[in-house]
This record gives structure tokens, C-alpha cells and sequence, in this order.
């Protein structure tokens, strides 16, 4: 199933999903998941593996969190090369001074944000999405 390509398209169909609770980003060097956690993201890099996780489930874990955050979805089907539509989203949010750390997955791209501007970051992305630039 192929996502949408259309940035007009992909800015007016976006409808920002605030998750709940709070995350971290954290990293283990070995690369070896500790036991019983399950991150919602983990990418290796040479220097670790970074996982994004409830900070509750990183503070069990005994894993130091980094960049408080909230999770943003962008629930709109983008395709993976799909051009412009993250630099749109992030150049709003960076234009108000919120830092923002993307993550694109298969259907939809996410965001994560600090947890004093997540609702000042949800008004910006559904702002976007009225105005569709």
C-alpha cells in the first residue's frame, strides 16, 4: 500500500495524534536491549543502539533518558519519498522555537517534542493543517 505523495495533500490531511505519557531517548552501548523493554523506536548507530521509550519503562531499566518528550503522529499515510513534508512540519515547529525529533515509520511520520510545548506544538500542526502550507 503506497502513502501519499502530494505535499498539498499531505499538509491538509494531517491530523496531529498527541500520545500519551511521557518518553525518553536512550542508548546502550552493546547494542543488547535490556530485558523486558520494548521501545518504540530503536535505530543502531557505530556509537549505540538509540531507543525512544516511556520514560517510566527507561527509569525500570535503569537506562539514563534524555529529551523529556511527547509523541506526536502525523496520521496521514505519507510514502516513505514522499518530498518536502517533514522540512514543512519542522520548519513551523522550528520557526516557534520548539525542537522537534523526527522518526519516519512505513505509514506515518512521528514526532517528538518537549514536554512544556507538546499542546503549543499540537496547536502549530493543526494550524498547518488548515492552512495546508
Amino acid at each position: 500500500m503506497s502513502g501519499e505523495t502530494d505535499l498539498e495533500k499531505l499538509l491538509a490531511g494531517m491530523r496531529p495524534d498527541l500520545r500519551p505519557g511521557t518518553y525518553v531517548f536512550a542508548t546502550v552501548q552493546d547494542g543488547t536491549v535490556p530485558a523486558g523493554v520494548v521501545p518504540v523506536m530503536s535505530f543502531r548507530e557505530a556509537e549505540g543502539t538509540t531507543m525512544i521509550l516511556s520514560g517510566a519503562e527507561a527509569a525500570r531499566a535503569g537506562l539514563p533518558g534524555e529529551f523529556p518528550c511527547r509523541w506526536i503522529t502525523l496520521a496521514v499515510h505519507s510514502a516513505l519519498g514522499a518530498v518536502g513534508f517533514l522540512a514543512a512540519v519542522t520548519a513551523r515547529l522550528a520557526e516557534r522555537g520548539i525542537a522537534v525529533n523526527a522518526v519516519s515509520a512505513f505509514h506515518h511520520d512521528h514526532l517528538f517534542v518537549p514536554v512544556a510545548r507538546a499542546e503549543e506544538a499540537m496547536e502549530v500542526l493543526r494550524g498547518l493543517a488548515g492552512d495546508g502550507a
